[in-house]
């Protein structure tokens, strides 16, 4: 077997301001590269641009869709904004749709984190919810975890403690997901394929497991299987 790292493509953010830097950045967040990085895999931070996603992501082993800001509600059905939608980017979406779809297609692994799962399941057909009163911002919460689950079997458990930070969630699963997480107030947390294609590795979690894989073993292993599927 090869030593080499799988490379884990992480589209990365467009961000106005950033420490040391003088101008608009395109960013990802350290936690999240040093999450990869210490499952053994090489962080690829893509810049979000252009219609050529999937070409770009031939070099891929396997890939990372993060969080960030609100995608246009237009993008899954709905006509009016509510108040609260944020950072919306048109680019930036148009190249997430793509790199996920991609994935979708590819069977090219997959983790897609809070965002990241809005992402896939708006791809598939799937709904958001605008706005969640109370939301999660700033949140740490146990989540139950579906028995027999993908995610279940990856943390090796049926709960979870989620650091989450969004206030908007899942509505109606895309095509061919279930929900496998839920956290108290009945939110879904956790989505995968009800019956993965051709041996295809998915899995979406509404909450941010980069902010406690450093020293909880159960989100780090989120990322040990992203990299492991990517090695396979």
């Amino acid at each position: 077997m090869s030593d080499r790292r799988p490379i884990i493509a992480i589209p990365s953010r467009f961000a106005a301001t950033t420490s040391a830097l003088r101008y608009a950045a395109v960013v990802t967040a350290r936690a999240l590269a040093d999450a990869v990085y210490r499952a053994g895999g090489e962080p690829f931070l893509m810049h979000p641009v252009g219609p050529d996603a999937a070409a770009r992501l031939a070099v891929a082993d396997g890939l990372l869709l993060p969080g960030g800001g609100d995608l246009a509600p237009s993008s899954y059905g709905e006509s009016r904004e509510h108040a609260s939608v944020y950072d919306v980017d048109a680019e930036q979406d148009a190249f997430d749709f793509a790199a996920a779809r991609h994935a979708l297609d590819a069977g090219l692994p997959t983790l897609a984190i809070c965002r990241g799962l809005q992402v896939v399941n708006v791809v598939l057909g799937g709904r958001l919810r605008q706005h969640m009163e109370p939301g999660h911002r700033h949140v740490v919460h146990q989540v139950r975890v579906r028995r027999g689950s993908l995610l279940a079997h990856v943390a090796g458990g049926e709960k979870i403690e989620a650091s989450c930070y969004h206030h908007q969630c899942v509505s109606s699963l895309g095509a061919g997901l279930v929900a496998t997480a839920y956290a108290e107030d009945g939110t879904v947390e956790a989505a995968e394929p009800a019956a993965p294609a051709g041996g295809s590795w998915l899995l979406g979690v509404q909450w941010h497991p980069e902010d406690t894989a450093v020293t909880d073993p159960a989100n780090q292993r989120l990322f040990d299987a992203l990299v492991a599927a990517a090695r396979r």
